[in-house]
Formats: C-alpha cells, sequence, structure tokens
C-alpha cells in the first residue's frame, strides 16, 4: 500500500509532501488499519480551514481524502503524523 500525504497552509504557507509504501514492511496490517481509519473519516473535497491552520490531502493507492485542522480525527492525526515523521 502506498500512503501519501499532502500538507498545505501554516503561518508561512509551505507545502510539504511525503509518502511511504508498506509492500513488505513487517508493520504494514498495522499501517493498513490506520490508514482505513484516517480514510473512512475523511471528506472528498477539501474543508474550510481556520486562519494559518494546516490542511491535508491523504492518498492511499489511488483514494483521496481531505481534512484540516484543528478537526483531525485522531486516526487521522497519528497517521499525518507517521507518514511525515517517517519520510523525514
Amino acid at each position: 500500500m502506498r500512503i501519501q500525504v499532502k500538507r498545505t497552509g501554516g503561518f508561512a504557507g509551505v507545502e510539504r509532501h511525503a509518502e511511504v509504501d508498506t509492500s513488505g514492511r513487517a508493520d504494514a496490517q498495522e499501517w493498513y488499519a490506520l490508514a482505513e481509519q484516517a480514510v473512512a473519516e475523511g471528506r472528498g473535497t477539501p474543508p474550510i480551514g481556520v486562519p494559518d491552520g494546516f490542511s491535508y490531502q491523504i492518498t492511499i493507492d489511488d483514494r483521496t481524502v481531505y481534512c484540516s485542522d484543528p478537526r483531525l480525527s485522531e486516526p487521522q492525526r497519528k497517521l499525518i503524523s507517521r507518514v511525515l515523521k517517517e519520510a523525514a
């Protein structure tokens, strides 16, 4: 499974992209479960965010959802954090 996160917005308006490919990883099932939860709680269109807040585009293989601060679900927050950290 390929997980992509695109973060936009924030105070400086800097865009950040990160990607994790879970194929062949020992923890692939854990990533899959977290990704499924995060996508299930996402929106099909970008939500209206708050000033200087981050907006996210999460793509799991061929499915894309959108979410934004401060209304991230716990699975979304966890997945975004893990993907951005893993790709750093």
